[in-house]
This record gives C-alpha cells, structure tokens and sequence, in this order.
C-alpha cells in the first residue's frame, strides 16, 4: 500500500479581498530549486520546466494569477506583455493561471500583438501545489512572480500579499536585468 503525503499548508500566507487565504504548497524562496509541473499549452499539450528553460539553456519567468477574465489579472499581462521588450534576451515569460487554454487564447486574441506566452495548470494543479500558490478552497492561483535561472534553481519570488493588487513590476523588471542581464 503507497501513501500519498498531502502538500503543505500555508494559512494566511496571502489576503483576497481582505480575508486571510490559506495557500497549498511549499512557500519557495530564492536559492531553492524550481520544483517541476506540468502545465498546458494552446494546443493542450504539456509542458515541463525543462521545456520552459530550453533544457537549461535559458531562463524563464512564470507570471502566476487568478483569472486573466478579471481586471486585475488582465492589466498585469498586459503590462508584462508590454514590458517584454525590455527584457534581455534568454528569456521566456509565460503568464500562468487555472484558466482553461481556450479562455487564454481568446485573451490573446482579443489583445492583438501579444508575445507573452499563456500556460495553464487546470489538468492536475501540479504548478500551484508545488510553487506554493494554489489557493484552498478557491482553485485560483494567488498572484505570484518567479524567476528561474538556466540552471533551474529560484533566483527570484515575488508573492503579493493581497491577490488583488499588482505585483511591483519594478522590481520584477530589476530582478530579471539582474539575475538574466540587461
């Protein structure tokens, strides 16, 4: 007989709207290896963080969110998706929500040029339960930044403490110049 060990739990680690949010997963911080997940593509395919670093020949920022179908969620890739270029090259940004693939493309395609790209953890939640961001009892990602180096470790964690407001695009900006160049 195998045991399963449930993830942790982390209460109060993040506030929606107010109330106190209990998050499923380990609370990462910079220097810990980035924890694998298996996330979904447009085409439904899957994908792997040692897809998302080209094998460990780039790094990778994973923009974590609710809902791109909020305002919130919507202005954030927004302004990333913006941003984009001035970020160094060897990177790849990818916003990260529960939304369903089809809900993601029609983002995308309700936004003209976007160069972001959209992945999702709706099959197994493999990415909110192991970075930490699963939201109990909503099934929502809470608003997370991270940075993976080439060599696949953490260089960065940017968890907003309340779910409906932006992240410090500054400092996530700073952060990739720093630890990706630029």
């Amino acid at each position: 007989m195998t045991t399963t060990q449930s993830p942790p739990e982390r209460t109060g680690a993040v506030t929606f709207k107010g109330q106190p949010i209990t998050l499923i997963g380990p609370g990462l911080k910079a220097g810990d290896g980035a924890p694998d997940f298996a996330l979904t593509a447009g085409d439904l395919s899957s994908v792997s963080l040692d897809q998302i670093t080209d094998g460990g020949k780039r790094a990778a920022l994973l923009v974590a969110l609710p809902s791109l179908d909020t305002p919130v969620c919507n202005t954030e890739a927004q302004t990333f998706n913006k941003r984009l270029a001035s970020f160094p090259t060897g990177i790849a940004t990818y916003v990260v929500s529960m939304d369903l693939p089809f809900a993601q493309g029609r983002w995308c395609g309700q936004h003209g040029d976007v160069t972001i790209g959209t992945l999702s953890d709706y099959r197994d939640r493999s990415f909110g339960e192991n970075y930490g961001v699963l939201m109990k009892g909503l099934g929502l990602l809470a608003r997370a930044v991270f940075l993976i180096g080439a060599d696949k470790k953490i260089a960065y964690v940017q968890m907003v403490p309340e779910v409906t407001s932006e992240p410090d695009y500054d400092a996530v900006i700073a952060a990739v110049r720093k630890h990706v160049g630029g």
